[in-house]
């Protein structure tokens, strides 16, 4: 690339939409650095996707005994004290290796806040660093409401850190984060109200899935509030009062802001540069190309119909990186996308959606209650549904499962989707067996 800039390609944020790419770049003789302010890795492996799975682990642990009852003694106590210490203990070291990888691979790290000052210079610290190419992967961060006492409110990674869990908790939203929180304080026995937007939770998924999800909590001692129209949070003692739904009111220790998760793309100087965007995400084209050419983004602050997980991270960054080494001039093909809520049972999805599905001629749904497979009744699985979807040569093009295999199944049917294997293709493809995924492709 040009040498007349200090590097070849800047960073702007560390995080999976960054280092996936830019190592192997690197490692290709371009000449890299990365900018950050907090630590290495961004949001997935210091306080979203790793901590959060950590935390959620005993779980599924717990649910399993409640079914093996008499086979097992149940119930299984959680420690929440020692659950966070291990959590902490899990995450503590990725920052340092993933610097390590980057360094190994001569990836310059400039720490401190960047800030665009052209399309091709990055004030650091009131340092000037120039690019030939410079990449926005500043990610999502917290929304946080906008109504009277909103300050008494906390995040998810405040919720992942808290040493206690309190013994009331009130989550506002009914998204991701806000069903799999409350999952996991519910199962560490903190009485637990959900106050929901809208009718709705988990609006992408599957709706009479959804619905069991939320039974089952509720089943536990979770409380529901629907169409809850959150006024303001008041000091209620040491804890807070959440006023909802006019007059109503809810007397709890602890508040988590689940509202929702918003692009970082204010105070990095995007004004400086031209490049357009927009409150969910700088506007890119099918190369990931800003409206300025040298500028590009990848991960979460693109806007985008693609799910914003750190898969589709990891995949754009890598696209950009064969992109920015000269090895394709294709646009990105994004390939099927999976999702998953972590909630016990757990809900997951990828391709065509059901109700997609249920409006058109083009397709057929197959739906199956998978306790019918003898594997299931091995753990004594209480629940378990799921939802496949063909086109009219029989391909699978989606499916979506609630389970507490949900996860792996979804995973091992994406090679079927992602390649549109035929019936005679499928056949021959043989599975360690018993497994969940043999279990899986048995309804193909």
């Amino acid at each position: 690339m040009e040498n007349k800039y200090d590097y070849d390609v800047l960073y702007l944020g560390s995080g999976h939409g960054t280092f996936d790419g830019a190592i192997p770049l690197a490692a290709r003789g371009f000449k890299v650095a990365i900018v950050e302010s907090g630590l290495i890795g961004g949001t997935c492996p210091n306080r979203g996707c790793n901590a959060k799975i950590t935390l959620d682990a005993p779980v599924p642990l717990q649910r399993q005994a409640e079914d093996l009852q008499g086979i097992v003694t149940a119930p299984i106590a959680l420690n929440w004290s020692e659950t966070v210490k291990h959590k902490h203990d899990v995450i503590k070291g990725l920052p340092d290796f993933i610097t390590g990888l980057l360094k190994n691979n001569e990836v310059t790290i400039l720490h401190g806040h960047g800030k665009f000052l052209d399309q091709h210079t990055i004030d650091v610290n009131g340092q000037s660093t120039t690019a030939a190419k410079i990449v926005i992967a500043t990610g999502l961060r917290p929304h946080h409401m906008d109504i009277p006492g909103s300050e008494l409110a906390h995040d998810s990674s405040e919720f992942m850190d808290l040493k206690e869990l309190p013994a009331k908790i009130a989550i506002i939203g009914a998204g991701y984060i806000s069903l799999e929180f409350a999952t996991i304080a519910n199962a560490f026995g903190s009485e637990v109200t959900i106050l929901m937007h809208g009718q709705k939770a988990l609006r992408k998924f599957h709706q009479p899935f959804v619905e069991h999800i939320i039974a089952d909590l509720e089943k536990r001692g979770v409380h529901f509030v629907r169409n809850a129209d959150v006024s303001r949070l008041e000091k209620y003692g040491t804890g807070t009062t959440v006023h909802y739904a006019g007059n109503k009111a809810v007397h709890v220790d602890w508040v988590l802001d689940a509202t929702g998760r918003i692009p970082n793309v204010e105070n990095i100087g995007l004004e400086n540069t031209g490049v357009e965007y927009d409150k969910d995400g700088v506007i890119v084209n099918d190369h990931l190309q800003t409206t300025i050419s040298n500028i590009y983004a990848s991960g979460d602050v693109i806007k985008k119909s693609q799910p914003k997980l750190t898969p589709t991270a990891i995949f754009e960054s890598t696209y950009l990186m064969h992109l920015l080494a000269g090895e394709t001039s294709a646009a990105i093909n994004y390939p099927a996308i999976p999702s998953v809520v972590f909630t016990s049972p757990r809900i997951a999805r990828v391709g065509v959606s059901v109700e997609k599905a249920e409006k058109s001629d083009e397709y057929t749904v197959v739906k199956n209650n998978v306790l019918d497979n003898w594997y299931r009744q091995v753990t004594r699985e209480t629940f378990g549904e799921n939802a496949l979807v063909f086109d009219k040569a029989h391909h699978l093009v989606g499916a979506t499962e609630v389970s507490e295999h949900a996860e792996d199944v979804v995973n091992s049917l994406l090679p079927a989707i992602e390649l549109k294997l035929k019936p005679e293709q499928i056949e021959r493809i043989i599975h360690l067996f018993p497994t969940i995924g043999s279990a899986s492709w048995e309804l193909l």
